[in-house]
């Protein structure tokens, strides 16, 4: 804010709101002009993202998962309303092995807000996305300052693996977004230690125990807690077996209490947590177990998902992220282990940091890989490393430019370069929307290269899309029979119904028997779409790549009678 524009906002608001108004004005500019530009920016950023949530969140579909996820929230609902004599909650095949803090939420919410409960889920879960998002821009802030904020910010904004999948991925954004959150007040945590201060232990906690209501990978955050006490701990005491044993008892009885909250929160959001104190651990150890009969594909390779290669996820990061996001996640790490590369001052506390972030990185992509644990989906279930990958690469940019910044116009070009590179990737998402999800990077082409050999539309989210375009196809080719109340269509789909059943309209039924189906609509994820000998009659594109058709089976359908 100007001067001049200061001096008039002081005289005119005495007049508009009154004194105390006036007051609140005046402490608001007297804040805003003391702000960083970078931390405007991010504010910005955020409410940007809050505008955008809220303009389109209703153009996303119904995901495979999300019906089921709804009524395992109704099940717990029903299971405490009935005094916990209604046990149906844990016949639903194996949902009891997640919490339920999301869909419990989503269904009591649902009794009073005047939205449909998908579109409900939605809007929650990317509000959520954008919360977890506020908290990577936190948590690179108190590392490496403003600039290192908003830079994390931006590329996680930019992220088609966050940001497309923030507003139908109902447990692994909620997920994502609370380990981010618990990873912050964590190192908050660290900083005050053996006597943190009790706010941060307690948002800790909270947080602990929103991710262990939602899945039990939560555990992971109570591991962090060693390796944040190790990294916070004076040099001198390594040297001293007594006083590293004092230090660390005395931070690990600091944190009980912040444990205990997490604790609460988990086995009154997760039912079946609450009938025995082993039973997350037996959770934890059931998922490293499932061996469903669930295909995944990696570079045009069909795979089981308990027999997929042991860097199925470490590949899906290379080639699902930002290249600018990898880079300076790499160059965070490179600055950490060798200061010396930044050309500019990196203090202990906040190589520590990076390592303890990095950690939350990494470790669980290494336990996977070293475990040869199931997977599939891509990233689905490893999108709580994105955070700190983000946070990782806002740190390790703003290290590269400070280490330029002696140089003349290096640094400025070099942050303008970086700025374009990620506005590059937000162009991409919006020619994308509402399938951002489905972004790759370079490595293999982007979209077109990674098409029919690597995992695109696994929710079928272009279902609401393909049934408008087969809705559009039956108004030119049959407007009467399309009108008349009793004539009606047969449809396939290649994926879950739910989706269908909420944008069709009645004269479209869904079809159980593909072959005899009228119509047949598919992704091309997986050749699902090559299930059908069918015509053509509509094409779902982004990036002018095909991400599913509709066929019409009858034709071919009347040809095979013929021959038969």
């Amino acid at each position: 804010m100007t001067d001049l524009a200061r001096e008039r906002a002081d005289d005119l608001a005495p007049h508009l709101t009154g004194v105390a108004g006036y007051s609140r004005i005046s402490r608001l500019a007297r804040t805003l002009t003391t702000l960083d530009p970078y931390d405007l920016a991010s504010l910005a950023l955020l409410a940007a993202l809050f505008v955008l949530v809220l303009a389109t969140f209703r153009d996303y579909a119904i995901t495979n998962d999300e019906w089921i996820q709804h009524r395992y929230g109704e099940l717990i609902v029903a299971y405490y309303k009935s005094g916990f004599t209604d046990r149906s909650v844990f016949a639903l095949d194996n949902l009891y092995l997640y919490g339920g803090m999301f869909d419990i939420v989503a269904v009591l919410l649902s009794h009073i807000v005047a939205l449909d409960a998908f579109d409900l889920r939605h809007l929650m879960c990317a509000m959520i996305g954008v919360a977890g998002l506020g908290s990577a821009i936190a948590t690179a802030r108190m590392i490496g300052g403003a600039r290192a904020g908003l830079l994390a910010g931006i590329a996680l904004a930019v992220c088609g693996s966050w940001y497309g999948t923030m507003f139908h991925h109902s447990k692994d954004i909620p997920l994502a977004a609370a380990m981010a959150g618990a990873l912050y007040f964590l190192m908050r945590v660290a900083r005050g230690l053996p006597n943190p201060q009790a706010r941060h232990v307690v948002g800790f906690g909270a947080l602990t125990g929103a991710a262990l209501g939602i899945k039990v990978l939560g555990l992971l955050l109570v591991g962090y807690v060693g390796i944040a006490i190790l990294l916070s701990m004076p040099n001198a005491m390594f040297a001293t077996p007594a006083q590293a044993g004092n230090y660390i008892w005395r931070s690990l009885v600091r944190l009980v209490p912040g444990l205990a909250i997490a604790y609460v929160i988990m086995i009154v959001t997760w039912p079946w947590a609450a009938l025995s104190p082993l039973n997350p651990i037996r959770g934890l150890f059931s998922f490293a177990e499932f061996h469903y009969n669930i295909r995944t594909v990696l570079d045009g390779t069909v795979y089981r998902m308990a027999t997929i290669p042991r860097l199925y996820v470490p590949v899906y990061i290379l080639i699902k992220l930002p290249l600018l996001m990898l880079a300076g996640a790499v160059l965070a790490i490179a600055f950490a282990a060798l200061p010396k590369l930044a050309n500019a001052d990196v203090p202990r506390r906040q190589r520590r940091e990076v390592t303890l972030v990095a950690f939350a990185a990494t470790f669980p992509v290494l336990c996977e890989v070293a475990l040869h644990g199931p997977a599939f989906c891509g990233l689905r279930h490893f999108l709580f490393v994105l955070p700190p990958l983000a946070i990782l690469a806002g740190v390790g940019l703003d290290l590269l430019l400070k280490s330029w910044r002696n140089v003349r116009m290096l640094a400025p070009t070099a942050m303008a370069v970086i700025l374009a590179g990620f506005t590059w990737n937000a162009v991409t998402l919006v020619r994308l929307h509402p399938y951002e999800y489905l972004v790759f990077n370079p490595l293999v082409g982007g979209l077109e290269g990674a098409t029919r050999r690597y995992a695109t539309d696994y929710w079928f989210t272009i279902m609401p899309e393909a049934v408008d375009e087969l809705e559009a196809y039956l108004a030119r080719t049959e407007p009467v029979a399309s009108r008349d109340p009793g004539h009606s269509y047969s449809v396939a789909i290649c994926g879950e119904r739910a989706s269908f059943l909420k944008k069709a309209q009645p004269h479209l039924h869904w079809a159980e028997v593909w072959e005899t189906a009228d119509f047949f609509i598919a992704p091309t994820h997986m050749n699902c779409d090559r299930d059908s000998n069918g015509d053509i009659i509509a094409t779902v594109r982004r990036l002018n790549v095909p991400l599913g058709y509709v066929k019409d089976q009858r034709s071919t359908r009347r040809a095979a009678k013929r021959t038969g």
